[in-house]
């Protein structure tokens, strides 16, 4: 129930009210960037080495660039594509220009956040003309749909589609850092808060819920988790349909009458350490049948295994 109380704590602590009022790129460029550093990697883990570490700024990225780096990779968005820098070996494709080159220099996890990093500043500098408050508005109003979930649909794709060009960002980062960000500031741009709403956001949690208990084989949808969960028919569409369903105001009256952005938030809780800690690969062996009783859900779940035994494989191959 405090799911919109955790993304206003949120976006008040980084400022992105504030920074959305004033079209203020560089605070939200900051949050972007800093959030990306969370995925792939436990939130424990990835905060300690925030600390520790610092993360990239558009400060910083936007002083290295007035400098001319001499680099071709970096001269804009269009030429970043191969760059290849890995930490590691300290190299990349452009290996005469490595020594000079501002983009390793933001110490952080791995070679593929720093270039995650400059792809954004040099999207945000290049094709949204540095005001990405601008480029958000302009993309959505943009946007044209008959019905409302042609119209969602229409406007996620306004957004993702031209970032999911960014290196390093999958579809799910990107629900989940614009969906915080367009709820975060609903006060002042309702338009975001509609769209923000009906962004899900499929992780392996949520994916794996929905084929246990049964729901994705009784839609006729089975599939491995991946592009085919945002696919027609696939793991997104499902939780809309379910969403469309449910009056979300009877659990909070402050929210939205459809919100399946919630929706899927409490799957990925049943199921995360974090959360209840109930349908995941740590309470569950992944070969056998759900065995926890006392879940709500244990008489209609339809408790499939998430891997099936090699002989069943063999039978259905």
């Amino acid at each position: 129930m405090s799911f919109l109380d955790e993304i206003d704590d949120e976006a008040r602590h980084a400022g992105l009210d504030r920074a959305v009022a004033l079209a203020d790129t560089p605070p939200i460029f900051d949050w972007l960037v800093t959030t990306f550093s969370f995925q792939g990697i436990s939130d424990r883990v990835a905060r300690d080495y925030i600390n520790k570490h610092g993360t990239a700024s558009w400060s910083a990225i936007e002083a290295s660039e007035r400098n001319a780096p001499s680099c071709p990779k970096l001269r804009s968005y269009w030429h970043f594509a191969d760059c290849r820098y890995d930490k590691t070996s300290f190299t990349c494709s452009e290996p005469d220009h490595i020594d000079a080159c501002p983009l390793p220099r933001p110490h952080l996890r791995n070679g593929r956040l720093n270039q995650t990093a400059y792809s954004l500043f040099l999207f945000v500098r290049d094709l949204a003309d540095g005001d990405l408050v601008g480029w958000i508005d302009r993309q959505l109003r943009s946007a044209k749909g008959a019905t409302r979930p042609e119209l969602d649909a229409a406007r996620q794709e306004a957004l993702i589609g031209p970032l999911r060009n960014v290196y390093g960002v999958s579809d799910k980062i990107l629900m989940m850092t614009l969906s915080t960000l367009l709820i975060g500031v609903r006060k002042d741009r309702p338009l975001w808060f509609e769209t923000g709403t009906a962004m899900i956001a499929v992780d392996t949690l949520v994916h794996n819920f929905l084929h246990r208990t049964g729901i994705l084989q009784d839609c006729g949808s089975s599939h491995a988790y991946g592009a085919a969960c945002y696919a027609p028919g696939g793991c997104a569409e499902i939780i809309r349909t379910v969403a469309d369903r449910i009056d979300a105001r009877t659990l909070n009256p402050v929210f939205s009458k459809r919100f399946p952005r919630f929706v899927q938030n409490a799957i990925w809780r049943l199921c995360s350490e974090d959360g209840l800690n109930l349908c995941n690969g740590n309470r569950i062996d992944d070969r056998q049948a759900c065995q926890i009783g006392y879940c709500h859900l244990y008489q209609k779940c339809g408790r499939i295994p998430l891997k099936m035994a090699k002989t069943d494989a063999k039978t259905v191959a």
